[in-house]
């Protein structure tokens, strides 16, 4: 499930991001663009708006540790990448856990934590996300 998140994200694909998401009320994300959402109501349109704005982005998961358990699994790591928009390039360097949890047989990602150590390249990923430039 791991491998088909990064999959999904990299390629865009809503249909597998959403199979890799349990959709439930239940469910958490909370990235380096600020605040918590819950529920797959919330997620979807943070993918949503991701997929099919201007930006392009590729991250990758890399220096990272699995840890299972029967019903559940969780991933602590770094991602690396990028996001390009118009002509800007910001490297992307950030801290990531996941977790999965075993509903029905099959794993559900139902925890997502990132956060960008580097106050600067925090500021300037979310001046170009929202639109802004860095004061």
């Amino acid at each position: 499930m791991l491998v088909q998140f990064y999959c999904a994200f990299n390629s865009c694909d809503m249909k597998m991001m959403s199979t890799n998401w349990a959709q439930s009320d239940e469910i958490a994300m909370d990235n380096p663009l600020g605040g918590i959402k819950r529920g797959w109501e919330e997620i979807q349109p943070i993918y949503e708006r991701l997929f099919n704005g201007p930006a392009e982005v590729y991250v990758e998961y890399f220096d990272y540790t699995i840890h299972e358990m029967s019903e559940i699994f969780y991933t602590v790591g770094r991602e690396r990448g990028y996001f390009r928009l118009g002509g800007e390039e910001i490297t992307l360097a950030i801290r990531t856990s996941r977790i999965f949890q075993k509903i029905d047989g099959r794993w559900k990602q139902v925890h997502h934590h990132g956060s960008i150590e580097d106050p600067q390249s925090l500021g300037r990923y979310q001046s170009a996300v929202f639109g802004k430039r860095p004061q």
